[in-house]
């Protein structure tokens, strides 16, 4: 909730920096729209161009939907924008309201969800290329796949969408809810920390530390290609933990002071932690700009080094079947001789014993 003066549970008036919110969120929601607009529009155009000549990659509906994702977000901070600028009053009504605040969470929870899905294809691609390969090359998987993340998504935000966003007269739009419902809502946003964020943010850690480790050990990609690949796996979880990460923590710790604040608590450190929540919004909504241009950068690399490790492995096998065939063919060759030797000098046969 956009903070204004807060009158706490005795009586007194616990007073936040609204005028911090209405100069920096605006700013950054601006540069978001630019850089969003521009990489996600490139991004989708790029692969619908690709799809159309027949080279669509198994991963390029995976981006795709992060790209759709980003671009619904962004295309409701131009409203966002204009509450801030005109001191937090809302002029599009208690729906549009809901349907704004809704589609910031929806973008977030999908963001982390397909992040969390690229990143499994590539933990599977690099290393288990040969065990995932009908998976990793195939279109099917990703449709499931990608339908499954929006059905989870929709389900985790949908009950966002039934606490009131506004307040009493009607003209600020809030980014959670109203107090009277806060009893309710921290318990909400407790779970969907859980399972919106710290189990996809695990799964993501372990994926690239494998992915990490194994390009470390295998000397037989090329050691440009491995470090690259490591570079960005370790950018991804930079930029993971940058975006999300903060957001998460100051927004359940907002809601918390605000709960201390109704029980008579106004501190310097209340005051901070909306301070900073506020900061960690902005930073939360960057993930929409730097997606595109994020997984741009990483999209060729990995499946190089996916085929690389693919070919590795094949040849190497193909190579143990060439040796294996070789050894059997020298052990049926002398059985050949020694039997063709006894037919001919049966007499000898314990001297041909060996």
């Amino acid at each position: 909730m956009e903070a204004s003066p807060r009158r706490a549970g005795n009586g007194t008036l616990c007073s936040v920096d609204t005028g911090f919110t209405q100069r920096f969120l605006p700013t950054a929601y601006l540069v978001v729209i630019a850089l969003g607009l521009v990489g996600n529009g490139l991004g989708l155009g790029h692969l619908c161009t690709r799809a159309r000549r027949g080279a669509r990659q198994p991963l390029d509906l995976l981006v795709g939907n992060l790209g759709l994702a980003d671009l619904l977000y962004v295309s409701t901070l131009p409203f966002l924008v204009s509450y801030y600028l005109q001191g937090r009053v809302w002029l599009f009504g208690q729906g549009w309201c809901r349907i704004t605040r809704g589609l910031f969470h929806l973008n977030l929870y999908a963001s982390i969800g397909f992040l969390t899905c690229i990143s499994i294809h590539r933990y599977l691609g690099i290393v288990h290329p040969l065990k995932a390969r009908g998976w990793c090359y195939g279109t099917t998987p990703s449709v499931w796949l990608s339908t499954m993340v929006w059905v989870w998504v929709i389900a985790q935000v949908a009950p966002d969408f039934a606490f009131s966003k506004m307040d009493d007269t009607g003209t600020q739009c809030h980014d959670t809810t109203e107090h009277e419902y806060l009893g309710v809502y921290l318990p909400y946003t407790m779970t969907i920390t859980v399972t919106g964020f710290i189990i996809p943010f695990l799964i993501i850690i372990g994926c690239y530390c494998h992915v990490v480790v194994v390009l470390c050990r295998n000397d037989t990609v090329n050691l440009s290609l491995r470090r690259r690949s490591i570079s960005l796996a370790i950018l991804v979880m930079i930029l993971f933990s940058i975006c999300f990460l903060p957001y998460h923590i100051f927004r359940n710790l907002n809601l918390l002071s605000r709960g201390w604040q109704l029980q008579g608590f106004c501190t310097q450190a209340v005051k901070n932690i909306y301070l900073s929540y506020q900061v960690t919004r902005g930073l939360a909504s960057f993930n929409s700009a730097l997606n595109p241009l994020l997984y741009v950068m990483t999209s060729e690399t990995c499946m190089s080094c996916m085929r690389t490790l693919c070919q590795t492995r094949k040849t190497s096998c193909q190579e143990d079947e060439k040796n294996m065939s070789i050894i059997l063919c020298k052990e049926e060759a002398t059985d050949d001789i020694t039997h063709s030797l006894l037919e001919k000098h049966p007499a000898d046969n314990s001297k041909l014993a060996f």
